[in-house]
Parts: C-alpha cells; sequence; structure tokens
C-alpha cells in the first residue's frame, strides 16, 4: 500500500475540502493510505528559522520525504491558493538543494460549492508545484463542486456517477505514484 501525504489547505474543522479528502480517502482504501499533515503549526516561513528549525517544520519534511506521493486538496480563496499552503510547500522546499519536494509524484484536487470548484486556485498551485519540481498527475483533473449531501457523514459519495469518476481518478494517481514511484527508484540506483 502506497503512503500518500495529504496536504489540505483548510485549516477549518468543518472545511469541505477536509470532507472531500476523506471521501477520496474512502475510495482508496484499498490502494493508500492517507498520512494529513498538520501545516497549521508551522511558523511563517522565515529563512532565518534555519539557523534553529522548529521541529513542526523537519517532522513536515521528514513526512513528505517518507511517503510514495504527496495529494494536494485545495479550497479557493480570492481565486488563489491559501496562504497556510503556500507556506507549507515553502517550508519543505527549503534550505536549497534540500527541497523534500523534488521528483515526488503528486496530484490536486479541490472542492468548493461554485460550478467551476477549484479551477482557478489550482492552476496558481500547479505553477507553483513545476517550480519545485513536483512531478504532477495532469489527468483526470478533479475541480469538484460540492452540494448538500453529495458526501454523507461516512464520508461515502452519494450520487453514483461522481463516485465513479472519483474512483477512477483515485486509480490513475495510485497508478502515477507506482509509475514514478518506480522511475525515482531505478534513478537512485544508478
Amino acid at each position: 500500500m502506497q503512503n500518500v501525504a495529504v496536504l489540505v489547505g483548510s485549516l477549518r474543522r468543518d472545511s469541505i475540502n477536509l470532507r472531500f479528502a476523506k471521501a477520496l480517502e474512502k475510495l482508496a482504501e484499498s490502494k493508500l493510505k492517507f498520512t494529513y499533515l498538520d501545516i497549521g503549526s508551522l511558523p511563517h516561513y522565515n529563512d532565518d528559522l534555519w539557523a534553529n528549525p522548529p521541529e513542526s517544520v523537519l517532522t513536515l519534511k521528514r513526512q513528505i520525504a517518507a511517503a510514495d506521493g504527496v495529494l494536494f486538496v485545495t479550497p479557493e480563496y480570492m481565486r488563489d491558493i491559501p496562504g497556510v499552503l503556500t507556506n507549507a510547500i515553502y517550508w519543505a522546499a527549503r534550505p536549497y538543494g534540500k527541497s523534500a519536494w523534488n521528483g515526488k509524484p503528486g496530484a490536486i484536487v479541490g472542492t468548493s460549492p461554485g460550478v467551476i470548484g477549484t479551477a482557478a486556485a489550482q492552476v496558481h498551485l500547479r505553477s507553483l508545484l513545476s517550480t519545485i519540481n513536483v512531478t504532477l498527475m495532469g489527468e483526470p483533473q478533479v475541480y469538484f463542486q460540492t452540494k448538500p449531501g453529495l458526501i454523507d457523514d461516512s464520508f461515502t459519495v452519494t450520487d453514483e456517477g461522481s463516485r465513479a469518476f472519483l474512483q477512477g481518478w483515485v486509480d490513475k494517481f495510485s497508478a502515477w505514484i507506482d509509475r514514478h514511484g518506480e522511475e525515482r527508484q531505478q534513478a537512485a540506483a544508478e
């Protein structure tokens, strides 16, 4: 079973993006083990802190490095990425030459009540992640519109068509991690 480091860009207890991540986790339970990273305890990025890095930063970097893949579950704040998610990305990418992201297979999803889901935020996030060498899965893209009752209290997707689409996404993400994990192992062995 592959270990996936999950970064949810919303800290709200009742976050619809956390709920969405839990629904994906349920669909993936036979293939992927989700580890939710605590990005809310990270200090604001400050290069001076590398002299004595906070334990929350070191834990984040260790969890990402140990993961087989990474999943970014982002809300959209004013057509952009939440600051807390950007902050976590900065911390794990530094110090220079010691990025935990380098070559890590990853994917981006998100949900909102709007019909375009989190498309604008995902475009910005995709651009940022390409600069730190996260190997992003391109298709299928998931801009999920949340509607009341679509994900029940046990994190089951209640609509059959949505569930089938998301199960297909989970299967492709698992295959993406397999494929790029093998490439990373081969490169490390050379």
